[in-house]
């Protein structure tokens, strides 16, 4: 099939991803990829070469002074952002793809999904937002096709979307393979309040355990007064690392923490963990408690950091082996990569025709 992804213009798709959004686009491309499809990924400038991506027409406007004075302008980066995708939608109509994968966060892709030949399936990977919502409702049928990367977040979703199709998110278990673990604890994710390294910090520190934290600092503040304080002695950030890097580190791991401070909609660093073998201890919050189990994982009431450093050393003791056979079978790119198919073929042709 001729498939087209729609993907985020805020962040390339490039390594080090910028977060589960970015890399989880780069799998399904590479995904389809190896399954014979021809894809074309519209993203952001500076994207991976690897993806022979077609840049979307992210440029910041030229605003004047006296538009400027007008309390009711939007960000520039809205303004951005809007003007590049209606320019990608605009390009889309009477193109020759047999199927377009919005894999963005935009409302454009799918408010004029019916103004493109070619069938439309948007997956929700956020709660609900305003913008979106308006989409969804804008035209008196909407002819789009929605996937859910959760149970929680197609529940989240149903007061405006009756039906989704369940497709959790899914790691190359090649890439993300068995480690020996043993390490320090891990925590992996963009450092902003939502992601609660802070509480994974102080967690560890109750439990005595060593942690290692990965990923960009996207929140100064909120970095500068909640987590550098910690840092030192047992607790190091290692940085924004990229794929091989990170594999490595999670693999070497005797835990993962996940703590998140917000309605998680899927969590791929679950996936990844346990991808690497790496048993989970964390917040029993949004999607969380669907994807995993007793077996390989710890889940406690969000924020207790005192039941999270419980949760920590019990988790330590749980089978690597167990973590591995569950992501396999659950969260793989194949196992992902298989349901996006049949949607493709199913559902979204009969929705177009």
């Amino acid at each position: 099939m001729r498939v087209g992804i729609i993907a985020s213009a805020r962040f390339p798709i490039v390594e080090p991803f910028a977060g589960g959004l970015e890399a989880h686009t780069w799998s399904l491309a590479h995904g389809l990829r190896a399954r014979g499809h021809d894809v074309t990924v519209f993203a952001a400038p500076g994207s991976d070469p690897a993806l022979h991506a077609r840049e979307l027409q992210v440029r910041y406007p030229l605003i004047s002074d006296a538009a400027r004075a007008d309390v009711s302008m939007s960000p520039e980066w809205w303004l951005q952002e809007h003007h590049a995708y209606l320019s990608l939608m605009l390009e889309l109509r009477g193109s020759d793809l047999d199927v377009v994968h919005n894999n963005s966060l935009h409302y454009l892709p799918v408010a004029m999904a019916a103004s493109l030949d070619a069938p439309v399936v948007t997956t929700l990977h956020t709660p609900p937002t305003p913008w979106l919502e308006s989409a969804v409702q804008a035209p008196q049928h909407c002819p789009v096709v929605f996937a859910a990367v959760s149970r929680h977040t197609a529940d989240a979703w149903r007061h405006v979307v009756p039906q989704s199709h369940v497709v959790p998110n899914g790691v190359d278990v090649d890439r993300w393979a068995l480690g020996r673990g043993g390490g320090p604890a891990v925590w992996s994710g963009r450092l902003v309040p939502e992601k609660g390294a802070h509480l994974a910090v102080q967690a560890a520190a109750l439990a005595g355990v060593p942690l290692r934290l990965a990923g960009p600092v996207l929140d100064r503040e909120y970095f500068d007064s909640q987590v550098q304080p910690w840092l030192g002695g047992d607790v190091e950030h290692v940085g924004h690392l990229r794929t091989d890097e990170l594999v490595r580190l999670v693999g070497e791991a005797s835990a993962s923490l996940v703590t998140p401070c917000w309605e998680e909609p899927y969590g791929l660093v679950v996936a990844e963990s346990l991808a690497c073998g790496t048993p989970v201890a964390g917040f029993a919050r949004g999607a969380l408690p669907e994807l995993v189990d007793a077996r390989h994982a710890r889940l406690v009431v969000p924020g207790d950091v005192e039941a999270l450093a419980a949760a920590l050393l019990q988790a330590v003791e749980l089978d690597r082996d167990d973590a591995r056979a569950h992501a396999v079978e659950t969260c793989s790119v194949d196992a992902m990569v298989d349901t996006y198919e049949q949607l493709y073929a199913g559902p979204a042709a009969e929705q177009a025709a």
